[in-house]
């Protein structure tokens, strides 16, 4: 299956909305845009995953490696609205409490402080 990625300003945060499955083939298509906005300064960043259907170690890479830039540059990276499945490998890997996750991405935007879980 394919990945398509979509980005959208909101507010001072960059709403990159991912789709399909995440992972070895499909994650360097998300890292390469991701390159591409820190490249030009954007560094707020909010995944929506309401349509990521499948995650694997390779495309939590990228998440990891996006809030260790973003952290760098004075920056956030933020999750929102993973599906069931997503999540659970999220909460499996303790990642959700280093990213940040949130239940919708209007959230995961306006959110002042980091979510606790």
């Amino acid at each position: 299956m394919s990945l398509t990625v979509q980005t959208e300003q909101r507010d001072d945060m960059v709403v990159v909305s991912v789709a399909g499955e995440l992972d070895m083939a499909t994650a360097p298509q998300l890292q390469d845009q991701i390159s591409d906005l820190l490249e030009k300064g954007r560094t707020r960043l909010v995944f929506d995953l309401a349509e990521v259907s499948f995650c694997d170690s390779t495309g939590l890479s990228v998440f990891v490696r996006a809030k260790n830039s973003t952290d760098d540059a004075g920056g956030t990276v933020r999750l929102a609205a993973p599906q069931r499945g997503v999540l659970r490998i999220l909460e499996v890997s303790g990642l959700v409490e280093v990213l940040h996750t949130y239940p919708t991405v209007d959230e995961a935007v306006t959110a002042e402080e980091p979510a606790l879980d």
